[in-house]
């Protein structure tokens, strides 16, 4: 079986700034991480590969540094990595990114699952594995939180809903978004982590996977950011209540009211 992850860099802070032209992250000098939720898709295709053979792709699009997270794929367990990376792919909304990544995995070629995280921490949009499987015209199944069962041609989950979870039967090839609960990573092995160095890992450009320079980068981008600002700040008055348990209870239900939350 042949299976892509899709993995993004994220920064590891809650302190990013917004550049006030782009509407854009600024990334330069932030301390970048793998995405968390793409740890656990990671981790679910190295254990099919271990289960059903076949290899692992990590596949990232970024800058030249975005390499590192790929690094980290092949310690944990990847077979190989690929970085899709030029200024062209710059500025991409959720459409041009799984747009572009749908044409690397078209020139990977024979493909049968790709596993994505359930979303990226610093978007929180969610929108970049269904629009992965819309591009290629794939089956899809969005917060998996198991793999029951997969043959040559079909593969059925688990999928996480407000109400509880259903079981979804698919085709191949498909493309899942994994939530946590669906495995605990593994910690990669000093071994792993010196091979991972040594690897040598190839960068395409929008013209290794032919792709339309008309739908990459901003230009390409169906949507604007065209506002930005912090959330409003916290509540962080206090009040301390005192009494018995019933003069707490009923002090404390008489100032929800007062402040509209009962």
């Amino acid at each position: 079986m042949k299976i892509v992850v899709c993995i993004k860099q994220v920064p590891a802070t809650n302190d990013a700034k917004i550049d006030p032209e782009t509407k854009r992250i600024i990334r330069e000098g932030l301390k970048a991480i793998m995405n968390p939720f793409d740890t656990y898709a990671l981790e679910e295709g190295v254990r099919l590969r271990e289960k059903l053979g076949g290899e692992v792709i990590a596949l990232t699009m970024g800058p030249p540094k975005a390499e590192a997270v790929l690094r980290e794929a092949l310690a944990a367990g990847a077979d190989r990595g690929i970085l899709l990376s030029d200024r062209a792919f710059g500025g991409s909304d959720t459409w041009a990114t799984s747009y572009a990544l749908a044409k690397a995995i078209e020139k990977i070629g024979d493909v049968d699952l790709v596993i994505c995280g359930k979303q990226a921490i610093d978007g929180d949009t969610a929108q970049v594995g269904p629009g992965i499987s819309a591009h290629l015209n794939w089956m899809q199944a969005a917060s998996v939180m198991a793999v029951e069962q997969v043959d040559e041609s079909c593969i059925t989950v688990k999928r996480m809903h407000e109400e509880g979870h259903d079981i979804c039967k698919m085709q191949l090839p498909a493309v899942l978004t994994v939530v946590k609960d669906i495995n605990t990573p593994r910690i990669p092995s000093l071994k792993g982590r010196l091979a991972a160095q040594k690897a040598q890992i190839p960068v395409w450009k929008p013209e290794d996977i032919g792709a339309d320079p008309d739908k990459l980068g901003l230009n390409g981008s169906p949507t604007r950011v065209v506002k930005t600002q912090p959330p409003d700040p916290r509540q962080t008055d206090t009040i301390r209540i005192e009494g018995t348990a019933q003069e707490c209870a009923r002090a404390l239900v008489r100032e929800l009211r007062l402040r509209s939350l009962v």
